[in-house]
């Protein structure tokens, strides 16, 4: 196992990047996201507003979430998109 570091250790650096990089990004196409929780280094997230069934959604999460954290933070991070209404999928994950 590659990871570094708690799950704990990642609520904070994951969650500022979300909210000073990636946020203001997503802002500036009617977006929004929301970081939901971290377990496993698994990073889960919702995308919201603009993002919304947006056909773009998928290559956002992939090449601005996940390469923005994966670059800051560690390579082997996984970023999970939860869709509006499967919050309760991911706490029985």
């Amino acid at each position: 196992m590659g990871m570094p570091f708690t799950d704990e250790d990642l609520q904070t650096p994951v969650s500022n990047i979300i909210t000073t990089k990636i946020a203001p990004m997503l802002a500036k196409d009617g977006g929004a996201i929301e970081l939901l929780q971290i377990k496993n280094a698994k990073v889960y997230v919702q995308l919201q507003g603009a993002c919304v069934g947006c056909a773009a959604s998928g290559s956002t999460l992939k090449f601005i979430v996940e390469k923005e954290l994966k670059a800051a933070i560690h390579p082997e991070l996984e970023i999970v998109n939860v869709p509006a209404g499967m919050e309760d999928e991911i706490m029985n994950d």
